[in-house]
């Protein structure tokens, strides 16, 4: 299944529902986190009852979320205003909770205030020749779904240096338009910025996330969206990471934050 055709089930459009995790889109036995959060994101959006965008989004990874078997997408409204909407989800499976996240809505409205963002991304032309080849086996199985064309750092488990990881990213089987979904899929279809640090294969983990959306986000099906991210700190096997998101055109679109646990 493609990453629409799960987003688009009728099964988010309920408050509470069931679902199972397809093989294709894990890490091992485990479930790729961009998608659980986009899925936990999606079902909120069907709550509205007029049209919010999504300011922010808040994710606890709390425990794994193994494909095959039933899980229970649960929404629950915790406040609704007259301008913004919070909202609540969890991923729950054989009883334990997987994945909680909130989500932040809320309207447009006039204001005097404003700040423009001055800074611009780094990153060279998408070369779409220079994309990552899927290696069975060897990468996670929901890398066969996307497009990454690496630009900087390195690549994981080869000791480098460096602690910045950036470059373009796109699904492979994209028939809709690019939206705020897609991007906080997409976010989290890198690797950690601290693995290429480590000299050989090491799991890594994260643990919360938080992402904060500047705009409507609605692109073209076949854009790219750019990716630059640093790590401001790391010690004692948990590391903090910022990434910026950008459109093609130099636009910032989101600004995310990780918390990751690598246990080298």
């Amino acid at each position: 299944m493609t990453f629409d055709e799960i987003i688009q089930s009728e099964h988010l459009q309920r408050a509470q529902t069931q679902m199972t995790f397809p093989a294709s889109w894990c890490q091992g036995r485990t479930a790729f986190g961009g998608l659980s959060a986009a899925i936990a994101v999606q079902s909120m959006k069907h709550q509205l009852t007029e049209p919010r965008r999504l300011l922010s989004v808040s994710v606890n990874f709390v425990g794994p979320l193994l494909e095959g078997a039933p899980f229970t997408v649960a929404t629950t409204i915790l406040r609704s205003g007259k301008n913004a909407t919070q909202m609540q989800t969890q991923l729950i499976q054989s009883g334990e909770v997987c994945l909680i996240a909130i989500g932040c809505f809320g309207k447009d409205r006039a204001s005097a205030i404003q700040v423009t963002n001055v800074d611009s991304p780094t990153l060279s032309d998408v070369n779409p020749k220079a994309v990552l080849p899927y290696q069975e086996g060897v990468m996670p199985a929901f890398f066969q779904h996307v497009a990454l064309n690496a630009q900087q750092g390195a690549l994981p488990f080869t000791g480098a240096p460096s602690s910045n990881l950036g470059g373009w990213m796109r699904f492979k089987a994209q028939t809709t338009s690019v939206n705020e979904l897609h991007t906080l899929a997409l976010a989290d279809s890198w690797p950690p910025t601290l693995l290429q640090m480590c000299k050989a294969p090491s799991p890594a983990s994260s643990m919360s996330w938080y992402i904060e959306f500047l705009c409507d986000i609605s692109l073209n099906s076949d854009s790219w969206l750019g990716f630059e991210a640093v790590t401001h700190h790391s010690q004692n096997g948990y590391g903090i990471e910022d990434a910026k998101i950008w459109s093609q055109d130099g636009k910032l679109l989101a600004l995310s934050r990780q918390t990751v646990a690598v246990f080298d």
